[in-house]
């Protein structure tokens, strides 16, 4: 097991979307891998989160910034139950520099127990290796009607815990007076916000100070800093809050 100091708190900056939303949500600017990592690094945000191929090609190990490696993924031009198979090892994570590891659990598709599965073996490795391992924990599929219901996204809360993740990436439930519950249903496992579409600021801020209150340990960002006009600017405020909360 290798020495890790890998912080589950704070604010993680993701830029795991070119593969599954395609290019249409970057703009002339963050469509640019190192425009993002600059950001990253200028607003030392606790970790980025980057899939393989970024990483390997545009992501430096001495850049001072953790690295998270998604570990699935898939493409939105298939329209069908949500399925993310895994498309990179915890061995090739590790040689890449990462930090930690993360991987997508769609709950309620009927592809669930494959992806349960995945996760399993990853989790189990990546612990070995002293990898903290997180869930992005979405429910998704025909038998779910409502993924932002704060029932769900408690349920998705608790699958992270019963799987052995160490962080969980959860969307922001319906119901603001269910905040507590949510992370109660997590138990130990650390709670993240996801950070979604991008809003205005004062929406933004306003939920993160909700969440934080409510004993969410951070949030991971993405579109909501680099689509902004002032994304460190952005960054710094939300330090402030979690900081302040």
């Amino acid at each position: 097991m290798r020495k890790n100091d890998f912080k589950t708190n704070g604010i993680y900056l993701a830029y795991d979307h070119g593969m599954e939303h395609g290019p249409t949500d970057f703009n002339g600017n963050s469509v640019s891998p190192a425009y993002v990592i600059d950001i990253a690094k200028k607003a030392e945000v606790d970790a980025m989160v980057l899939l393989k191929g970024v990483a390997r090609n545009h992501y430096k190990k001495g850049i001072g910034i953790p690295l998270i490696v998604k570990l699935n993924q898939k493409t939105s031009l298939y329209d069908g139950e949500a399925f993310s198979s895994q498309t990179c090892s915890v061995k090739e994570a590790i040689s890449l520099g990462a930090s930690a590891v993360g991987y997508t659990v769609y709950a309620g598709s009927k592809y669930e127990h494959i992806m349960l599965r995945e996760f399993g073996g990853i989790e189990e490795e990546a612990h070995k290796y002293g990898l903290p391992v997180i869930m992005w924990s979405y429910p998704r599929g025909e038998s779910v009607k409502d993924d932002q219901s704060p029932e769900v996204v408690a349920y998705a809360a608790r699958v992270a815990l019963e799987m052995g993740a160490d962080v969980v990436k959860l969307k922001y439930p319906n119901d603001e007076s269910k905040l507590k519950w949510v992370v109660e249903s997590a138990g130990s496992t650390k709670v993240f916000l996801s950070g979604g579409k991008a809003v205005d600021d004062k929406t933004f801020e306003s939920i993160v100070e909700k969440v934080i209150k409510a004993g969410f340990s951070g949030i991971a960002v993405g579109r909501n800093v680099w689509q902004s006009n002032d994304p460190i600017g952005r960054i710094k405020r939300i330090k402030e809050i979690i900081a302040s909360s």
